[in-house]
């Protein structure tokens, strides 16, 4: 049975298709059209998943999306009685609502077949149902604990249960308009970082600020009790002017969220021209110290509830690295699990499984360990893009050599990044979800002080602000972090330990913390003798990891990846067994 899952008409869109109940392949849209966060039909991210698949549309048995327009009515109607949204407010959600319920037109007009040739059946998940199902239904986990949390979907914020065997129960839920998603927005704005999926950035400068405006915070949000939170809508707009969005086929944009009366709480907000000051560090500071306070809450309810030491977390708040790595010390539970995708591309592996175990009550058969489920490029295809760039082994002013010795090619590599060279490592299968883990990634040395002002003026060009990751092998987490737990898709943030910091200073932020990778030989062999070669040489088992990119979604193909190469000033890129050096 194949079942195709996709997050269409928002942000993030993305598909994944899943046969007898094994995840074949998954890939957000944006990596095929080139621009960050695409939102709209993921139509060649679906092209991808059936040609990994090796069928056609008319193949597959079930389509499910990760939004249900009849989910919550009542609420929506109360909602609308009571508090008079403005009419605009209110077009921009039927209409949304209207492209999710036209989804078969969708697909029949993408691939040129007459609505009633297709045999598949349409099924609508609730949005916040298929992100836990995104988690808990491919987590390692018999039984667990579920939670996601994130801005809305579906008129929902906020949604936890139990989860045992094949089956999920929810027992609450926060809804609109309270959100700690939409908190974080509102705040991410307000201190200047104005684009879609900004607030990575405001959680990279809490820790060059202090907590000072914490007070003012609790104005911002409140604790009800039993978990849940509500915002003092006063200082948002959301919900009585609605918020503009643009999401069909281009870069999701989002109005303003916040209204005057937080200006005058918190000074007047910071204009993305203008200098970072102290006042905007210790906002930041306030506002992760406020979400992780509201979080905990949240998650201490949730573990009363479940009874169990497991946690599986989903939704757009489970990048919140940082809260994430204090799960452990901050509450009750003792194992976690987040996949790579958490966010909303997430929901199209959640809305599948969602329908494979919930609705089909399959058995559960597939746990998500690695994040390798996008599209692998051979030989010919890599010698292919080096051919149309006209580089061969005469090539003046670089130098090509093809290894076909694994070892070698990784003792080679580990040589350049122990010189201070930046190194493009693009191999295998694409990454699923945000982060680049040892198949389209960018690694350096992490002991070299300067190698984040390197990276910067090579390539990135990034706040100065924002950290570094260390990717490191499995088996030595415990002797370099003060927390010894898998980490295999760098959601979590744990302190380094303090005689360790000194070592790996590129990868080491402000505060003493690190957002690891732990890799294992099984989840990526390449990729781990690549930095046991680096430990050979150095004694470190840790390399500097960075998506290969260039204010750019993640690089897809061979030719995107070699273009980043020559336009930047990358040193060495590694493609496949071709190592191409830059004299």
């Amino acid at each position: 049975m194949l079942i195709l899952g996709i997050n269409a008409h928002h942000a993030d869109a993305a598909a994944a298709i899943i046969r007898d109940g094994e995840l074949v392949a998954a890939a957000e849209e944006e990596r095929f059209r080139r621009i960050k966060h695409w939102a709209g039909f993921p139509s060649e991210a679906i092209r991808y998943c059936l040609r990994e698949a090796g069928v056609t549309i008319e193949q597959v048995d079930h389509i499910a999306v990760n939004r249900n327009p009849n989910a919550n009515l009542v609420r929506k109607a109360l909602f609308t009685l009571r508090n008079r949204p403005k009419l605009g407010a209110i077009r921009k959600r039927l209409e949304n609502a209207l492209r999710i319920r036209s989804l078969a037109d969708d697909i029949a007009t993408t691939f040129g077949i007459p609505q009633e040739f297709l045999r598949m059946k349409l099924h609508n998940v609730e949005h916040h149902r298929a992100h836990l199902a995104s988690a808990f239904f491919v987590s390692p986990f018999p039984g667990a604990a579920v939670l996601s949390v994130d801005g809305f979907g579906d008129f929902v914020s906020a949604m936890w249960g139990v989860g045992e065997g094949n089956h999920i129960r929810v027992v609450d839920e926060v809804a609109f308009p309270h959100s700690l998603g939409l908190f974080y927005l509102a705040m991410t704005q307000y201190l200047g970082f104005l684009n879609y999926g900004d607030e990575y950035k405001v959680m990279g400068l809490a820790p060059y600020g202090a907590p000072t405006e914490l007070e003012k915070m609790h104005r911002i949000v409140r604790s009800v009790g039993g978990g849940k939170f509500e915002l003092g809508l006063d200082y948002f707009v959301h919900h009585s002017e609605g918020i503009s969005m643009l999401w069909e086929s281009g870069e999701p944009v989002i109005g303003r969220v916040f209204s005057p009366e937080l200006e005058a709480l918190l000074g007047p907000a910071r204009n993305p021209s203008d200098p970072i000051e102290d006042r905007h560090r210790n906002i930041a500071a306030s506002m992760q110290a406020m979400y992780e306070e509201a979080f905990f809450d949240l998650v201490a309810e949730v573990h009363r509830v479940a009874g169990s030491d497991a946690l599986t977390l989903a939704g757009g708040c489970g990048y919140n690295s940082v809260a994430n790595g204090m799960v452990f010390d901050r509450s009750r539970f003792t194992r976690l699990y987040i996949q790579s995708a958490a966010g909303d591309a997430g929901g199209a592996l959640g809305a599948a499984y969602w329908v494979w175990n919930q609705e089909l009550h399959q058995q559960r058969s597939f746990v998500m360990d690695h994040a390798y489920w996008g599209p692998s490029y051979d030989e010919s295809e890599i010698r292919a893009a080096l051919s149309v760039r006209s580089i061969d082994e005469t090539t003046p002013g670089f130098r090509l050599q093809r290894i076909g010795n694994e070892g070698e090619l990784c003792r080679l590599t580990a040589e350049s990044i122990a010189e201070g060279l930046v190194v493009g490592w693009f191999q295998g299968r694409m990454e699923w979800g945000p982060r680049a883990l040892g198949n389209r990634s960018i690694v350096c040395d992490p002991m070299r002080s300067d190698m984040k002002q390197i990276l910067n003026e090579k390539i990135k060009r990034r706040e100065s602000f924002r950290p570094f990751a260390p990717s490191i092998l499995r088996e030595k987490v415990g002797e370099w972090f003060e927390t010894d737990y898998d980490v295999p898709f760098m959601l979590q943030v744990y302190q380094i330990r303090e005689e360790k910091r000194p070592l790996i200073p590129a990868v080491t932020h402000v505060n003493g913390s690190g957002r690891l990778q732990s890799v294992t030989r099984d989840q990526n062999p390449r990729y781990y003798r690549l930095i046991e070669s680096f430990a050979e040489l150095t004694g470190v088992p840790i390399v500097l990891n960075t998506s290969f990119n260039e204010n750019e979604p993640v690089v897809n193909t061979p030719a995107e990846a070699l273009d980043c190469f020559l336009r930047t000033k990358m040193d060495v890129l590694v493609m496949g067994d071709w190592l191409l050096r830059r004299l």
